[in-house]
């Protein structure tokens, strides 16, 4: 006879442990990649500068279960879908939705509920004992999640008021998806069961798109400021150099777009770490967007008011997706400087909002800079015949970026010019308000 060690502390051994969080990584890791993909097809200005939060969220938790996974394990450092297949089978096909409106509803009705009620009965299940080193991540990721799936359905729901015609698509996808995530036995502490796919109604094979969507509150152009396409346009200073940089910060959603881009492209080719870079980049990226326009608004400006360009994620459509990495990184190094000259400036005209918003700005692009290197040298290792050197790279995208600028009319050039003098004068009449 022995004592009894059949208490609720004993349910889960080292192992058991391991398998279960790697089969949340795996899914985590697919949504990830599926949120970043669908950056440059979102229009909402207010939900593609607020899903790279999200996905960056995704990536802390699963970074985290990736870790705790490996210290389970030890010392094997293999991570395999394995017999989870089945389960994460669906949640790669949130990826393929008919539409940007069908994707946002399934996060919010399937994939982040399934989440947090996971997390949730994780956190419940798990001791702290030989659970402690994760359990706190657990119960976060749980918060999170539920904040999440509330905010992506304001979106959807704000998505349905501008295209009501969407609904019923996004509401058949997402009731497959259910069905099929439910034929699986859902995310649970088993091992999924095997269900043959069906035939998602509306499915469509996942491509990037080459020409960004744009929210229509906005003004929309090809080019954001004057002095891009009109040389003797000058970037300016005082208030001029002011709206000039809120305009250049909000118009960094081509960045936002660009990382969403290249972390869903070369995920699978340059694994974990690159995915986990890419998504604080593109987080980065959203915040400096977002930066440029509270800016702009807290002065008054209407949406209306505000230029939103699209050349520079356009000048590498139809590129080898490298392309648009070394895109990136060429204008993270090319503006360091003069990030921390504007910054100066700024102090001198006692804005401390851009100032703020400038140093902040430049101890990232800091960082990515570094992101942009690191992962374009993995990339030339991997293709010496494909991927140029860093400084061919950025000749050749130099080269892409003056290929479209030449390629402005003189209606674009004269808009933008009235638009810039539009908001130059407003600007000088709030001096005097």
């Amino acid at each position: 006879m022995y004592l009894s060690g059949n208490h609720k502390r004993g349910k889960w051994l080292r192992v058991d442990s391991a398998r279960i969080l790697k089969r949340l990584f795996f899914c985590e890791r697919a949504l990830i990649i599926a949120q970043a993909g669908w950056l440059p097809s979102i229009a909402s200005f207010e939900a593609k500068t607020t899903l790279p939060r999200l996905l960056w969220e995704d990536s802390l938790i699963a970074d985290q279960l990736r870790e705790r996974i490996f210290e389970l394990k030890f010392p094997s450092r293999i991570l395999e879908i394995g017999d989870d297949a089945p389960l994460i089978d669906v949640f790669e096909a949130a990826l393929d939705a008919p539409g940007p409106e069908a994707f946002l509803w399934s996060l919010a009705r399937v994939f982040k509920p399934a989440l947090r009620d996971i997390y949730l009965a994780f956190g419940d299940e798990a001791d702290e004992l030989s659970q402690g080193p994760i359990r706190r991540h657990i119960r976060i990721a749980a918060a999170e999640k539920a904040a999440q799936a509330a905010w992506l359905d304001d979106a959807a729901e704000a998505m349905f008021a501008e295209a009501p015609q969407r609904r019923e698509e996004a509401e058949r996808w997402t009731e497959a998806l259910a069905d099929w995530l439910q034929a699986t036995g859902g995310v649970s502490f088993d091992a999924p069961a095997a269900a043959d796919p069906p035939a998602l109604p509306g499915r469509q094979p996942f491509r990037q798109t080459d020409i960004p969507a744009r929210d229509p509150q906005f003004h929309l152009t090809r080019y954001y400021w004057p002095d891009i396409v009109d040389s003797s346009f000058g970037y300016g200073e005082g208030i001029r150099m002011q709206l000039r940089s809120a305009v250049s910060h909000v118009n960094e959603v081509w960045a936002v777009e660009t990382a969403g881009a290249i972390l869903h492209a070369f995920a699978d080719e340059l694994g974990w770490e690159y995915i986990r870079d890419t998504a604080r980049w593109t987080y980065d990226e959203a915040r400096h967007t977002r930066m440029g326009f509270q800016r702009l608004r807290d002065w008054g400006f209407d949406v209306s008011d505000i230029p939103l360009g699209s050349y520079l994620y356009e000048s590498t459509g139809g590129q080898d997706p490298a392309m648009r990495l070394g895109m990136l990184h060429h204008f993270e190094a090319k503006n360091i400087g003069k990030k921390a000259q504007r910054r100066d400036a700024f102090e001198t005209y006692q804005d401390r909002a851009s100032q703020r918003d400038m140093d902040f700005d430049w101890a990232d692009e800091t960082m990515h800079a570094h992101y942009g290197k690191v992962w374009l040298q993995a990339l030339a290792q991997k293709h010496p015949d494909r991927i140029p050197d860093i400084p061919a790279l950025r000749m050749r995208c130099e080269a892409l970026v003056l290929r479209e600028i030449e390629d402005a009319t003189d209606s674009e050039k004269e808009d933008i010019r009235a638009l810039a003098e539009t908001m130059i004068t407003k600007a000088e009449s709030l001096l005097h308000a």
